[in-house]
């Protein structure tokens, strides 16, 4: 345990630079956004991995990799271009609790989103404002469920002001804004600040941050993503993000420290 301000800073920027490096990405969800070049894909491929990011972290990048497979290994091409028999063969798809009938929905709003709001960062960027991107999240799933949609689908697109912390699309905004030194972040979006993202909270960077006596809220809910937003802020205004790397590898691969 580390009991004062200036050393838990000190620990946990040794912990950033451990697990922010390029190994980091075979482990990871993120490498399947890591596949492509062009910006559409990138992103497409990173909010589509994020989205059914939850449980094993292999059986997330298997799962991912089917999507990228039945979009033809063209992400944006198939979206925009699809027909509903190309759907057809999403039918089959299940991760868990998300099924074909939740990525055909996907690929539809996605549709929708690029065709008539000029895509996912435009989105964003319309709806940040000067306390982070909280409230876009919000604006967001409004826009994605604005076509005919299963209700079931609308749970797979978290929502703060209901007391979501969000976990997966935080992450989605961590790799597509914060710019990396180091490869593993994307950092393609250039209308928004890494200073104002949010740290994806889960329970292994939530149980960290509370051994460390960064976050004293039990829940991981909006409210405890406030306040540990709040203090990574103060560690590191323009980057604050950047101690996921350190609470999430903490938090997975160090049992003792």
């Amino acid at each position: 345990m580390v009991d004062d301000f200036e050393s838990i800073q000190q620990f946990l920027d040794e912990k950033v630079l451990q697990f922010n490096q390029p190994k980091f990405i075979e482990d990871d969800p993120i490498q399947i956004p890591h596949l492509f070049s062009q910006k559409e894909d990138i992103e497409i491929a990173a909010f589509l991995t994020a989205t059914i990011a939850w449980g094993k972290r292999q059986m997330i990048i298997k799962n991912s990799l089917k999507i990228v497979d039945l979009l033809d290994q063209q992400p944006y091409d198939f979206i925009i271009n699809h027909s509903e028999t190309d759907l057809k063969p999403l039918s089959s798809f299940v991760h868990r609790t998300f099924n074909g009938v939740d990525l055909s929905y996907f690929i539809k709003s996605l549709k929708h989103i690029y065709t008539k709001y000029g895509g996912l960062e435009q989105v964003f960027s319309k709806y940040a404002d000067e306390e982070g991107y909280q409230n876009a999240i919000h604006q967001f799933k409004q826009h994605f469920f604005e076509l005919p949609h299963p209700l079931r689908t609308t749970k797979h697109v978290s929502d703060p002001r209901k007391g979501s912390a969000a976990k997966r699309i935080n992450m989605f905004l961590r790799w597509m804004v914060r710019k990396d030194q180091a490869g593993v972040d994307f950092g393609i979006w250039n209308s928004l600040s890494p200073a104002l993202l949010s740290c994806p909270l889960d329970v292994h960077s939530g149980r960290v941050a509370r051994k460390l006596g960064l976050l004293t809220r039990r829940q991981n809910d909006a409210k405890a993503l406030c306040e540990l937003d709040c203090t990574l802020r103060t560690l590191d205004p323009k980057d604050p993000v950047k101690y996921d790397f350190a609470l999430f590898g903490l938090g997975v691969h160090e049992e003792e420290w």
